[in-house]
């Protein structure tokens, strides 16, 4: 694990990039090949016609000027229960998901090097699920509500025009649930595997009327791969779509996920990992635990006023409540001003947004622009408690913490798209935030003094596009936009410098990205993709230290984020598809500085940044009888620290798997085994970066088995 490992990553270089090119030569074979009638089923795919939510605009992604996944799901693909969104973004260029096996802490989630810095969460890149942001208005958020087995697709928006979505876009994630169709269909899908991990999940769509319908509810249980991480969660979701009038359509969401116990392995140091991946010492000693119950309703009312005006109104509440139990000694607490070992926020948050989109021509050539504002607002009553009892640990205690904090932005944006030539399209943006955070102290002792305070943060963010279309096929774009990123209610939740109350010190991070980027579809069914891309950032907020269970943040000078990716995704023919995708990354700072004591050098990479990653997946089979999948996926080693005086080394996982597909018209059943972590390889799933500890690694899982059966009908 130190930094003698530099060179470990050149392997897995190696074998992403035979893979891809594997994928390059098979998409030129294919486009060569002579025009082949697909096979009926998942792998019949026309690329060009779809249409996606995550621009804003009703225009193909082929014809933007930015970078743009769109990820068909199926809820029974590849033989995966359809629990984590590691699962479905296979192929997808700049995203980095680690399913730390950790469900007290979500999944770890990076684009182009953005989030890599959360210890828990998702940090600096935007998740919605059909138009409800699942950010709230501080920038921090979740995945752990999403509901796979109802989800249709996923879009993935890296790059400038992630900006348009206000604070914390580093990236955007949304989801969006399939629509209910004339006729009504129901899955039923069970799945068990090693490591005591059971799932299961309900989901029924159609139409009653004109009603559209679209509901799931799922269950997954595990005993975890390492000791103390069991864990149990529930979620539901539902989508219901009505028609208003001859030109207007109502569509409601509710999504509801119950997390009522999952146990907190923590991070391992170098020694303890090499000694036993699977142990957890000091989370047993602590109970180490989280529970969370979220649940939200949504709102979209979308009004055609002809055929050159739309209007689209979105309205959405939830309540969001965690408690979780830290592994904090009880020394510090003695500390009249330390906020305890248990943290326990409520929080209640709401929002709107409206947006009118109007379609016409200037000098004869088409345009469509978007005008909109957002409002959204988040109440949170956060309490902390001592996780003691007398010598009792893991235990709730006595109060520490009271507060009541809040959180509101008000933003206004505007796009237009115009086809200013024959050949060229131009997308130009901007945005504007105001976002103001307020805190009410409530816990005043003679030792504790009232902490109350706020702090305001605004920015305006430009954003602009052009592309050039060389042929029918071939597509050329280059892109700019400034970037806006304040700190979150985690990150401000507690001071540096060890002082009670919020740290209102930290200032906003404020970036430029680029990106030129090319886009290839040599036919209907195959696309390739490749972009350059830079983002410098002033004021990076990153991880001053992780002590004792808890974060504390600063602002650093200037980092850079810079790389390149490649991807591929089409249908070799022979009932064969394959997507790849490959992205080389060097995350750096840009000035020196000091971090608790440690000197870190101008030139140190980011910590929780691979050098490279990339992930494929290889598939044959038709609609019917067997189906077989071969998936790589790996990192190269990621730094852990600042400094940059321990590393995580560098993995390439295998898995594989088979399923054999009955016709039992008019019903299907689909019976699947899936082996991931084929050859056993021993590796760190994701790191805690800064760790006061020492504690940075989280093991992943050896080899595991999934078998599956679903039916649907």
């Amino acid at each position: 694990m130190s930094a003698n490992n530099k060179n470990r990553h050149r392997p897995l270089s190696r074998a992403l990039w035979l893979a891809l090119g594997a994928s390059l030569a098979g998409g030129a074979a294919a486009a060569d090949a002579p025009a082949q009638t697909p096979p009926p089923g998942p792998q019949a795919k026309d690329l060009a016609p779809v249409q996606v939510s995550a621009i804003r605009m009703d225009i193909p992604p082929f014809d933007i000027p930015a970078s743009i996944s769109d990820v068909e799901l199926d809820p029974s693909h590849g033989g995966k229960p359809g629990v984590n969104l590691s699962e479905a973004l296979v192929g997808v260029p700049g995203v980095l998901v680690r399913d730390r096996q950790n469900y007290a802490q979500d999944a770890q989630l990076t684009l182009r090097g953005f989030g890599a810095r959360s210890t828990f969460g998702v940090r600096g890149v935007r998740v919605y699920t059909d138009g409800i942001p699942g950010t709230l208005p501080d920038g921090q958020g979740q995945i752990s509500q999403i509901n796979l087995a109802t989800a249709e697709r996923i879009e993935v928006l890296r790059g400038p025009f992630s900006a348009l979505y206000g604070n914390s876009s580093g990236g955007v994630v949304e989801v969006t649930t399939a629509e209910g169709g004339d006729t009504p269909v129901t899955r039923i899908g069970v799945y068990g595997g090693s490591y005591g991990t059971f799932s299961t999940h309900l989901g029924t769509s159609g139409k009653l009327g004109g009603v559209s319908y679209n509901v799931g509810v799922s269950h997954f249980q595990t005993d975890g791969y390492r000791d103390h991480s069991r864990a149990m969660r529930d979620s539901l979701n539902a989508k219901f779509g009505i028609p208003v009038g001859e030109s207007g359509k109502l569509t409601l969401v509710l999504n509801s996920m119950a997390l009522p116990h999952a146990q907190d392995p923590l991070g391992l140091t170098a020694a303890q990992y090499k000694a036993d991946r699977r142990q957890a010492p000091l989370a047993t000693q602590y109970d180490t635990r989280k529970a969370a119950h979220q649940t939200q309703l949504g709102a979209v009312y979308e009004q055609s006023l002809g055929t050159s005006d739309d209007l689209r109104f979105t309205a959405y509440g939830g309540r969001r409540s965690i408690i979780q139990y830290l592994s904090i000694p009880q020394a510090p607490q003695r500390n009249p001003k330390h906020a305890g070992g248990v943290v326990y926020p409520v929080t209640d948050y709401e929002g709107l947004d409206a947006r009118w989109t109007h379609r016409g021509e200037l000098a004869g050539r088409p345009y469509e622009w978007v005008l909109g504002a957002s409002y959204d607002n988040q109440d949170q009553r956060r309490k902390g408690y001592e996780n003691f009892i007398g010598s009792e640990l893991g235990v709730r205690g006595r109060l520490r913490r009271n507060e009541d904090d809040n959180v509101y932005n008000l933003d206004q944006y505007a796009q237009w798209y115009w086809h200013l030539a024959d050949r060229w399209t131009m997308l130009l943006g901007a945005r504007h935030d105001a976002v103001r955070f307020k805190e009410r102290d409530h816990y005043i002792t003679a030792g504790n003094p009232d902490d109350s305070g706020h702090v305001s943060y605004g920015a305006t963010t430009p954003v602009a596009g052009l592309q050039f279309r060389a042929t029918d096929a071939l597509r050329f774009h280059a892109s700019y936009g400034k970037g806006f990123e304040t700190p979150t209610y985690n990150e401000l939740g507690y001071r540096a410098d060890g002082e009670p109350g919020l740290a209102f010190n930290l200032r906003p991070a404020r970036s430029q990205n680029y990106e030129l980027g090319a886009k290839w579809q040599p036919s209907s069914a195959v696309e390739l993709d490749a972009a350059v891309f830079r983002t410098n950032t002033r004021g990076e907020l990153a991880v001053y230290a992780t002590l004792d269970g808890r974060a504390t943040y600063q602002n650093l000078g200037n980092t850079r984020r810079q790389g390149y990716e490649l991807s591929f995704t089409g249908d070799l023919g022979g009932d064969t598809r394959l997507i790849a995708a490959y992205t080389h990354l060097q995350a750096t700072f840009r000035q020196g500085y000091a971090s608790s004591g440690q000197p870190v050098r101008a030139g140190n990479d980011l910590p929780g940044v691979p050098g490279s990653y990339g992930s494929l997946r290889l598939e044959h089979g038709g609609r019917f009888g067997w189906q077989q999948g071969l998936e790589l996926s790996g990192a190269g080693k990621t730094p852990v620290n600042d400094a940059n005086t321990a590393y995580a080394a560098g993995y390439l996982l295998t898995g594989v798997d088979a399923a054999y597909v009955f016709n039992l018209a008019p019903a299907t059943l689909r019976l699947s085994a899936r082996v991931d972590n084929l050859l056993d390889r021993r590796y760190v799933g994701s790191v805690i970066v800064n760790d006061g500890n020492g504690r940075y690694f989280e093991p992943g899982p050896g080899r595991s088995v999934m078998l599956g059966a679903e039916l649907t009908f």
